[in-house]
């Protein structure tokens, strides 16, 4: 069960305003005193959307504090849920509201422009300006665009320079040609020895050809190759051939999927606590056009779902993509208008998804790598060197697991595991344990049951172990910390210590004297941050189920609700007081209307 922040009591003005929103999709903005928007958001239902936020104290910290800042409310009504989410992506580019997601750009990915101008330019740049010039891209991988770029030098001959080839600036005289003409790479514009038509039709091939429609332009080159033997004219038809065997083997090295997947955009997400990673793929004909890669940093941790259809909407506004179809991993809640939008469970679409996620698995690990980059700077692998010294460690520890116990008078024994990497929280590897094999509220013989089952399902499933093991507790709880590490055949491979409440002491195997280390020192505080961290994991977990245990009780007072319906009631309410708040609808909803019936009826009888 989420933690629940303080209830708070909003200004009844804030309420009165929430009531006055109409039951339409659009979308909303909260502004603080200082008249700054702070959050944008969209909604199929703008009356029910803003009115949740007032309604339950918020389990996420970072919300709690963007409601207690809202002063007021502005909405505006939208005809679909398509234009809200289009609206809601445009204003937060434009407003950049602190509680929004962030996306994460910290370089500029070059783009292919054709310039708008007479006998336009091919080129790459870092710069989008709107002057009318066609910009694809942008490419993270510079193979792709680098490939592009020689792949239409060798096929068309346009001009590099950056003359004004105005009408009037050509008929009268103005330029000479110069070494790109006299070597076949240009045909000479500048003095008119080339017709802008001939040169646009050059331009409008290449524009295809950046879209990813390589297809349509080698029919449409084999036909002028055939028009052209048939005139007898076999030197030109010959010219003709060369370019297609060019975009025919180009095509062929960037083909990724069955070339009867005409047009198509390929989405996949992976996130860790702090970031969502988007990995985009354009493919036309089976080919792989244009790909990208984006991060989303989160601000109310945000949903994977949440993540993916923000970047669906960057990506394909940034682009100007056209495609029919996407590819993503999971349904979507918002509709795209007159979009296919495909979740694929096997064959060649189900291939290209699994492509995409492995590109985005990397750009994650790429992101990761330069924040540890960044933390060392900060003075992170200070802190871990000071560990290693002062604990005196063989390895420095970049992974560190710390073990809690909890049973509070006896009942319902559960322990915990934190795991901190490069001294920093990583929660997504947090795991809580059931005691299985003890009876009665024996912290020793738990931290031994606990302890052997996380590094034996570690082992057993090829995961890298951490280089220290930190256990709340003194020589008891260490002792039988050791005993687990000796059974699996680790003793000496990962360091173990143990953390004594009572003076803060450090214990070590073999070692009767404990250290104690300066109260102010960087190691001790470090170690405290994941005993205390590890002993709030572990109560709430407790708390929980200390709380089903009384539902369970509770339910079972009800005629009429059998294991199954209390099972399923449990696995959707967090908690019996969870139930209690629940309306008819929300009840209903998960186990039918008539049980739903029984257990109102009960509560009511029981506040009477």
């Amino acid at each position: 069960m989420a933690t629940r922040f303080e209830e708070y009591n909003p200004p009844a003005v804030l309420l009165e305003k929430v009531k006055s929103l109409p039951e339409k999709p659009g979308i909303y903005q909260f502004i603080n005193s200082d008249g700054l928007i702070i959050y944008i958001g969209k909604a199929k239902n703008l009356k029910k959307r803003v009115g949740s936020y007032f309604q339950k104290a918020p389990d996420n910290a970072k919300l709690a504090v963007l409601i207690r800042k809202i002063h007021t409310i502005n909405h505006l009504v939208v005809d679909t849920e398509s234009d809200a989410l289009l609206l809601e992506n445009n204003l937060i580019k434009r407003h950049l509201p602190r509680y929004n997601v962030l996306l994460k750009d910290d370089k500029t990915f070059p783009w292919i422009c054709i310039s708008n101008e007479p006998f336009p330019k091919v080129f790459t740049t870092r710069k989008v300006i709107r002057d009318g010039s066609k910009y694809f891209g942008p490419y993270t991988s510079g193979k792709i665009w680098k490939n592009l770029i020689d792949l239409i030098r060798s096929i068309y001959k346009i001009r590099t320079c950056n003359l004004n080839l105005s009408e009037e600036n050509v008929k009268a005289g103005k330029y000479k040609v110069c070494l790109e003409y006299h070597i076949g790479n240009c045909l000479g514009p500048c003095i008119g020895l080339q017709k802008e038509t001939d040169y646009l039709a050059q331009i409008d091939q290449i524009g295809k050809i950046l879209k990813g429609n390589t297809q349509g332009v080698i029919k449409m080159l084999t036909a002028e190759m055939h028009e052209l033997a048939e005139k007898y004219e076999y030197e030109q038809a010959a010219q003709m051939k060369e370019k297609i065997s060019l975009l025919e083997q180009f095509q062929s090295k960037s083909t990724v999927g069955n070339t009867n997947i005409k047009h198509v955009d390929v989405f996949s997400i992976v996130s860790d606590e702090r970031a969502g990673y988007v990995n985009y793929m354009k493919v036309v004909d089976g080919a792989l056009v244009q790909t990208h890669a984006m991060e989303l940093k989160k601000r109310l941790d945000e949903t994977e779902d949440e993540l993916l259809l923000y970047a669906i909407i960057e990506m394909r506004q940034q682009i100007q993509s056209d495609a029919p179809e996407i590819i993503v991993p999971f349904a979507l809640e918002y509709p795209l208008e007159n979009l296919i939008i495909t979740v694929p469970q096997k064959g060649d679409k189900k291939a290209l998804l699994d492509l995409s996620t492995r590109n985005a698995r990397y750009f994650k690990l790429d992101r990761q790598k330069q924040q540890v980059k960044h933390i060392s700077a900060s003075g992170v692998t200070r802190k871990l060197e000071t560990l290693q010294n002062d604990l005196r460690l063989k390895d420095l520890p970049v992974h560190i697991e710390c073990f809690d116990n909890s049973n509070i008078q006896g009942t319902h024994p559960v322990a915990s595991c934190i795991v901190f990497r490069n001294a920093l929280p990583a929660k997504s590897d947090y795991r809580h344990f059931n005691i299985k094999t003890v009876e009665g509220p024996d912290d020793f013989a738990s931290m031994e049951e606990v302890v052997f089952r996380r590094y034996k399902r570690m082992l057993d499933e090829g995961l890298d172990l951490p280089q220290l093991i930190v256990v709340d507790g003194g020589k008891g709880q260490l002792h039988s910390a050791l005993k687990s590490l000796e059974k699996l055949g680790l003793r000496h491979k990962i360091a173990l210590v143990g953390i004594a409440k009572r003076l803060e002491e450090i214990y070590f195997p073999g070692d009767s004297a404990p250290l104690y280390l300066d109260k102010k020192s960087e190691s001790l505080r470090l170690i405290q941050q994941m005993r205390n961290e590890a002993h709030r994991f572990g109560i709430g977990h407790h708390r929980r189920r200390r709380e089903k245990s009384m539902a369970v009780s509770e339910l079972d007072l009800i005629k009429g609700i059998g294991e199954q319906t209390r099972t399923a009631l449990l696995t959707h309410f967090d908690s019996i007081t969870d139930l209690k708040e629940a309306d008819f609808e929300k009840i209903s909803a998960v186990i039918g209307p008539a049980k739903a019936k029984i257990i109102l009826n009960h509560f009511q009888k029981a506040e009477e």
